[in-house]
């Protein structure tokens, strides 16, 4: 996530808007940007219903968390890109970028 803040510029270049997702509550996401000096896109808290967002989009694990998965969805709310990783793996920026462009 502090990637894609890293990258503004770009994704906005792009006519991107970042949004991050999680099923942590809003207070951790607040400490948690807090802890990186902040964040200038939004957070999102897929709190409650626990993971309801997460699920819908097959992205939440029985433990309750969610995988690691970037979607790029278009102004028309279709899902253009999906890339999952595992929880420890960064994702390449460049990767999304190249696909972002490809859609432009």
């Amino acid at each position: 996530m502090p990637a894609y803040q890293a990258e503004t510029a770009r994704f906005a270049a792009l006519d991107t808007q970042v949004l991050g997702v999680s099923v942590d509550s809003v207070f951790s996401h607040i400490a948690w940007a807090e802890s990186l000096g902040g964040i200038d896109y939004p957070l999102l808290s897929d709190f409650w219903p626990h993971g309801k967002v997460a699920e819908m989009y097959g992205v939440l694990t029985d433990a309750g968390h969610t995988e690691r998965a970037i979607f790029v969805i278009d102004k028309n709310g279709v899902i253009r890109y999906i890339d999952h990783h595992d929880i420890e793996e960064t994702p390449d920026n460049e990767v999304l970028f190249k696909v972002l462009a490809d859609l432009k």
